[in-house]
């Protein structure tokens, strides 16, 4: 590592993880979380500035962190998605949901404040359009991400020397939509949604906004067709 800024990126194996991680490349040092150490070792490779950083999120302790004394950016990207109405919810689908998304965000951002406040840094978290609006079938996950956008609200307010984004992007052409619209039933049509780049260069602009600048909360759509 040398002397420039530090970005951790979980949920780094693809996706928007590894869009992020590409975006962020050039000005930034980088810790590639996520539990595939080979993917996260061949993302590695393509981006010289970057170290994989196995962890597996739901159990990250401060022996994890230990090694990490210098953060400026925490990007939580690491996520999943079930889908399916209410009345077919398991609480093991509601414990699953929110355990990766809301619970390993919060618990490894806990860990890592300490790093984050000595360099005045930046968290971003990766929601959703489900973050702004639930809808039918969608309501775990839309929960998770509500939750989700209320601790960003809240870390915000209670750490004004943070930076803190939240992101909602809506369908991007990833492995995760290709599940999600095999849930749905639905065809796969990737023209139609955003590019994961589109959201990288997005968490981006956020990141190297001026000092005087703080993004609260983006929101990017796919453009209509």
């Amino acid at each position: 590592m040398s002397d420039r800024p530090v970005a951790l990126i979980t949920g780094a194996t693809r996706g928007i993880g590894a869009a992020v991680a590409r975006s962020l490349a050039p000005t930034h040092d980088l810790l590639l979380g996520g539990r595939d150490r080979d993917l996260l070792e061949d993302l590695a490779e393509e981006l010289p500035s970057a170290r994989a950083w196995p962890v597996d999120l739901t159990s990250v302790s401060s022996d994890d962190v230990a090694a990490i004394s210098s953060l400026d950016v925490l990007v939580h990207s690491a996520g999943v998605a079930f889908l399916g109405p209410l009345a077919e919810a398991s609480v093991d689908v509601w414990r699953q949901t929110f355990e990766i998304n809301l619970i390993a965000v919060a618990s490894l951002t806990r860990l890592l404040l300490p790093a984050l406040r000595a360099a005045q840094g930046h968290v971003v978290l990766i929601n959703s359009g489900a973050g702004l609006q639930a809808n039918p079938n969608w309501g775990v996950y839309a929960a998770s991400k509500f939750a989700l956008r209320a601790f960003g609200d809240s870390l915000r307010a209670e750490e004004q020397s943070l930076r803190v984004t939240s992101v909602h992007p809506g369908r991007v052409d990833t492995d995760m939509q290709r599940d999600v619209r095999a849930q749905e039933g639905g065809d796969y049509q990737p023209q139609y949604y955003l590019e994961a780049d589109s959201v990288g260069k997005a968490v981006a602009t956020a990141v190297l906004a001026g000092d005087d600048a703080h993004f609260t909360e983006i929101v990017v759509r796919p453009r209509a067709h």
